[in-house]
């Protein structure tokens, strides 16, 4: 017959842990310390230079237009603020294209110093023959010229010089007013040349 085990009571529980805590070990337990991991340093990622490719010649940039400066001012300004010299309401009339002019002359294509002679001449003709109202047509300017010049040029020659022409002490005597032309008979590229009564220049 087998023996039983003999259990171990409360107090020789209690006696067996105050003899534990009496004795001192022979080789004491090697406290072992703990792994730590490291930290992670932060992964710097330096971009990838970017190339710069030449252009092409599509892509480039388109080159500057050529500019042409007109450095006097626009003569139908100064004429249009004029006061009127004559009636003010045939002024009006002839200002809005109502009258219609006596004579004209084309100056389109001349140079400046023909252009100059022309004028005197057809001046001193209509006033000699005593009309009034009369047309003088520069247009507005050659805008086929060549642009390469090195100095801006001035853009409509005639229609610059025509105002200073007819104020000249050979023409001014005869006329009575300058007024630009009425859309009818040129706009801005003409001039109404009202002038003074035959006889009556001075």
């Amino acid at each position: 017959m087998a023996r039983r085990k003999k259990q171990l009571s409360e107090d020789d529980h209690h006696v067996w842990s105050l003899v534990k805590a009496s004795l001192t070990p022979m080789r004491p337990e090697k406290k072992w310390p703990q792994a730590t991991k490291p930290p992670i340093a932060p992964i710097m990622i330096k971009p990838k230079p970017i190339a710069l490719k030449p252009l092409t010649r599509i892509g480039r940039a388109a080159a500057e237009p050529n500019i042409r400066l007109d450095l006097a001012l626009d003569p139908m300004h100064g004429l249009a603020i004029q006061k009127p010299a004559m009636d003010q309401r045939t002024h009006t009339k002839m200002r809005k294209g109502k009258l219609k002019p006596e004579a004209r002359l084309d100056l389109h294509g001349m140079r400046a110093a023909h252009a100059h002679v022309e004028l005197l001449a057809f001046v001193r003709r209509c006033h000699g023959g005593g009309k009034r109202l009369i047309l003088v047509i520069t247009g507005k300017g050659n805008s086929t010229r060549d642009e390469g010049a090195i100095m801006p040029s001035r853009q409509g020659i005639l229609r610059h010089s025509l105002p200073h022409w007819l104020s000249s002490a050979e023409m001014r005597p005869m006329i009575l007013q300058i007024t630009p032309a009425h859309l009818r008979h040129g706009g801005g590229g003409a001039y109404y040349v009202y002038l003074k009564r035959k006889g009556r220049s001075g």
